[in-house]
């Protein structure tokens, strides 16, 4: 080593001479043999995060000690992830197989075009009374407050309101 190049600190000297060790390590442990790599790169980044690397009494002890705790948050992941798998969904291939029902997107927006038809034949305070209470989910109050009427007021208009698309949708089919 030359009188220029740092000292190497005790996590790059303690990854540089166990990095093979703590991937075995890992690879007899966990299901995945391809997370190894990627847990042994953890403890080393964990152990950079140490403040005070020279309170460490056994720097080998410590690095061990760390991966077993990663061993064991993995296994807690693995059982997460596992536990929210659902057996009885169907598996993308057959979800993406199916073809959408274009009819009854066809027959929803034709309906939707004619509720704003009906809509529109409503008197202006009643058919704003119906869009704030089911388009922006008001309550009858902020209606009465919204519109400067009385709640009671408010509820009949909504009442109204619906009782008209109802009417008018059921003849429209």
């Amino acid at each position: 080593m030359t009188p220029a190049e740092p000292k190497p600190s005790l996590v790059g000297r303690l990854f540089a001479e166990h990095r093979g060790a703590l991937q075995t390590f890992f690879q007899r442990r966990i299901r995945s043999k391809a997370d190894a790599a990627d847990l042994a790169q953890e403890v080393y980044v964990r152990m950079l995060r140490i403040t005070d690397q020279a309170a460490i009494r056994n720097p080998v002890h410590y690095l061990y000690t760390v991966a077993n705790n990663l061993v064991k948050e993995h296994a807690v992941l693995d059982r997460r992830q596992a536990s929210a798998i659902d057996i009885d969904e169907a598996p993308a291939h057959e979800r993406l197989e199916t073809l959408p029902d274009f009819d009854a997107d066809f027959d929803t927006s034709r309906r939707v075009a004619r509720l704003g038809v009906v809509l529109q034949q409503l008197r202006p305070k009643c058919r704003a009374a119906v869009e704030l209470r089911f388009t922006h989910g008001l309550s009858f109050k902020e209606i009465a407050t919204h519109l400067g009427i009385s709640p009671q007021m408010a509820k009949k208009y909504v009442v109204q309101g619906l009782a008209h698309c109802r009417r008018r949708m059921a003849r429209l089919g």
